[in-house]
């Protein structure tokens, strides 16, 4: 099985598979923040077809004039108004208002998104779940978060696979030579990361016997990363690109 896996994640893994994937998005930049910024929110975008992930994406970047990190640190309160219009699904105009109110205020003290993870994550944390309910909490710390947004950042106490954030995650901190993921952050080890769990993964992973869990959790997530982790300690989650070729793109492979 292992063999097999690395075959596949040696097929995928490269940069054929960005054109097509939400990973596109922030690949369209070179300045670490507008990366770290379009993968955050291509990520949370991350659900439904990809073409109109990437495109609801696009039509973000073109609401920040191009220059997401820019746009961030210098929008006017007014200048929000421009995305009364974009909806994605179920993440509507207060969400995006309050997304654009967090970034503005955490980018004026921060250089970079990392330490919003990292600081909640110790050296000897065999995962980033502290990282993860961290995150969530410091997010939501504000008296005007909406009660609705809740639901677009998830948060381990609340038994959430965090799929989303699990996902954006690996593109900031795996690092290898094939230019699909970034690297670009430093303090969190790839190690710790952990599965981006979806539908199409976990049918997949549970077809392999990669899971024995019955419920579709976190402690899923733990468990399927805890598996992959005896096909490579260092590295566990390049897996998901295995396991996301199987589950999704043969089967678009077939309708071609």
């Amino acid at each position: 099985m292992k063999v097999y896996f690395d075959e596949l994640v040696d097929k995928y893994n490269r940069p054929d598979f960005i054109p097509n994937d939400p990973i596109k998005i922030p690949h369209l930049f070179t300045h670490p923040q507008d990366i770290e910024i379009m993968g955050f929110w291509a990520s949370i975008l991350a659900w439904g077809q990809r073409v109109t992930i990437i495109n609801k994406s696009m039509e973000l970047i073109e609401l920040m004039d191009g220059r997401p990190h820019h746009f961030i640190l210098h929008h006017t309160e007014q200048e929000r108004q421009r995305f009364a219009q974009f909806k994605h699904r179920t993440f509507n105009y207060t969400d995006t208002l309050y997304f654009l109110d967090f970034l503005q205020r955490y980018y004026r003290q921060h250089e970079s998104l990392e330490d919003a993870f990292a600081r909640h994550i110790k050296p000897e944390d065999e995962n980033i779940a502290a990282g993860l309910e961290g995150f969530h909490d410091l997010f939501f710390d504000s008296e005007y978060a909406p009660h609705r947004t809740r639901k677009h950042v998830s948060t381990p106490k609340r038994k959430s696979r965090c799929k989303k954030l699990n996902m954006f995650l690996r593109w900031m901190v795996r690092q290898d030579d094939r230019g699909v993921d970034f690297g670009i952050w430093q303090s969190i080890r790839p190690d710790q990361l952990l599965m981006p769990l979806d539908v199409h993964v976990e049918r997949v992973a549970r077809r392999f016997n990669l899971i024995a869990r019955k419920q579709n959790d976190f402690r899923t997530v733990v468990e399927l990363t805890n598996t992959l982790k005896q096909f490579d300690p260092i590295d566990p989650v390049k897996y998901d690109f295995a396991l996301f070729s199987i589950g999704v793109l043969a089967k678009e492979e077939t309708k071609k």
